[in-house]
């Protein structure tokens, strides 16, 4: 097992990631999403990654904003798409959830969607960290996450 400083975004990653087409609506992309089982969607337009929808995009902007469901996705969904590349490190990808204050992070190699990083995801990796590994990934990343964790953002 690599130690926590040297553990990449490759290797903790989801590699399943759901996309939908910018042209679709709210409610089509939230069946997709709810078919597929995942909580966030990468939203494409001419076979490139635009923006992500999340499970609280509709909570938020679709409930408390009562936009209709036959809106088109891309007036609820985050953009431009903010990434990272999947060598580089688990700090990386939380440094920067914790900067943003997001907790699902696309992965692009060459502006292709590879992976899927989450908070979830570095929260795993502490379950197979060797302890001091996993004091240092807590201290410095998932602590910081989820201390200023603003449902609305």
């Amino acid at each position: 097992m690599k130690n926590a400083k040297t553990i990449t975004i490759e290797d903790v990653m989801t590699k399943s990631v759901i996309s939908a087409d910018i042209s679709m609506t709210v409610s089509e992309t939230a069946k997709m999403m709810e078919d597929a089982k995942v909580g966030s969607v990468i939203i494409m337009k001419n076979n490139t990654a635009v923006g992500i929808v999340t499970d609280r995009d509709f909570a938020v902007k679709v409930v408390a904003h009562a936009y209709e469901i036959s809106s088109p996705i891309k007036q609820i969904m985050s953009s431009p798409l903010l990434s990272i590349n999947s060598d580089q490190s688990v700090r990386n990808a939380a440094d920067l959830m914790y900067e943003r204050g997001i907790r699902k992070l696309p992965v692009l190699n060459d502006d292709k969607v590879v992976g899927m990083i989450t908070a979830t995801d570095i929260v795993n990796l502490l379950a197979v960290s060797v302890e001091a590994d996993m004091r240092d990934v807590y201290f410095h990343s998932v602590a910081r996450i989820y201390t200023n964790y603003d449902p609305y953002n």
